[in-house]
């Protein structure tokens, strides 16, 4: 064995040999700018990932895999993307009691940092209409500082990157009829049901 075989070897016996230890030990050095990993609800496997500063994705399943978010999350915020489940921990724990009927706020933070403008505005907006409680587009442009941009303030919504948690599903057309929903209208039916807006 050469000197290049031996010093590869050695370097090798100092790698770490399993996937959590891989991940622990680079979210130890900082390498990690976007930790994911996957949680089981009534609703599908949802993709949930964070940045050092908070939530920035809860994907519903995609019939492609989770790799198109994956890419999407290394282009829009960093390559250092990893499945990292340990960082995810307590917005899983969230997400089961929201679904179990025994959490009806979340407290996980958000990064705002990616999301540009308006479309920020309008998602904090949502993210303030309380649990049980809906709003329509007209009321969330508005409280977004822009009331007739109701068309814009869709169209943030239908982007929204995270369902759930940012609850664009308690937003509704004024008349009360339901609207579009990112993860299919039987979702948002699932959800209002869940939180008492819709009965059974």
């Amino acid at each position: 064995m050469n000197n290049i075989e031996t010093t590869l070897r050695r370097a090798a016996e100092r790698l770490p040999s399993t996937a959590p230890e891989l991940s622990g030990r680079a979210e130890a050095e900082g390498l990690v700018d976007v930790a994911y990993t996957s949680v089981d609800s009534p609703l599908g496997p949802l993709l949930v990932a964070a940045s050092p500063r908070g939530l920035v994705r809860v994907s519903y399943p995609d019939p492609r895999g989770p790799d198109p978010v994956i890419e999407e999350l290394a282009e829009r915020i960093s390559p250092r993307v990893l499945e990292a489940p340990a960082r995810l921990d307590p917005v899983r724990r969230e997400l089961d009691e929201y679904f179990a009927g025994r959490r009806t706020e979340f407290e996980t933070p958000i990064d705002w940092s990616h999301l540009g403008g308006f479309t920020r505005k309008v998602l904090r907006a949502t993210s303030r209409i309380g649990f049980g409680e809906t709003s329509t587009y007209a009321g969330v442009a508005s409280r977004a500082g822009s009331p007739r941009a109701m068309r814009a303030a869709g169209n943030a919504l239908g982007a929204n990157p995270m369902p759930v948690i940012v609850p664009c599903h308690r937003v509704l057309r004024t008349g009360g009829a339901l609207g579009g929903y990112t993860g299919g209208i039987e979702r948002k039916q699932y959800l209002l049901r869940l939180e008492g807006v819709l009965g059974p």
